[in-house]
């Protein structure tokens, strides 16, 4: 019964998650693990799933979980990384999309994922959710433990600063 829920649940909402925590990590491979961790949760939780939310946002709650959990960890290991690091065998890997992957990519897009890397982590999860994974607010707040009218203020401000990054760079482009 249990594996039947898990296999619906990740037939329904995996290409979701995976997309959703894409646009948190910017890392295919990453995502793709993180992808995983969030299943391996379900597995381990679904017993204690209550049905105070739907099934969606319950997932997207357990994803965003899994990535601040990274977004942790990578913390920690940075602090420790200039301590272990062989600075003259090691290469650093960065996190932007390839060259192939931005050409892929309209000029709009590319610039608002560029923006959006300026805008505060809060601001961002949240647009993430309301305009690329298309969750309403009630769902968005439901899935950060927030009210309504933070999801509000916060899909604001973000809107707000997104739009002046988006000029200045119009500005420069123009100069």
């Amino acid at each position: 019964m249990k594996e039947s829920i898990f296999h619906r649940l990740y037939d329904d909402y995996h290409q979701d998650v995976f997309q959703f925590l894409i646009y948190l990590v910017k890392n295919r491979s990453v995502a793709e693990d993180l992808s995983h961790e969030v299943y391996v949760r379900v597995l381990r939780s679904y017993d204690r799933f209550q049905g105070n939310s739907s099934e969606k946002t319950w997932l997207f709650s357990i994803a965003k979980n899994v990535a601040i959990d990274y977004f942790r960890k990578n913390i920690v290991r940075e602090r420790h990384a200039f301590d272990t690091f062989d600075w003259e065998r090691e290469q650093l890997v960065s996190t932007m999309p390839t060259p192939e992957q931005f050409l892929e990519m309209s000029e709009e897009m590319h610039e608002l994922l560029e923006a959006l890397e300026h805008c505060t982590g809060d601001q961002k999860m949240v647009i993430v959710m309301r305009y690329f994974q298309e969750l309403s607010i009630l769902e968005t707040a439901e899935i950060l433990g927030w009210t309504e009218g933070k999801v509000k203020t916060t899909q604001h401000r973000a809107i707000k600063s997104l739009r002046s990054i988006l000029q200045q760079v119009g500005k420069e482009a123009n100069s």
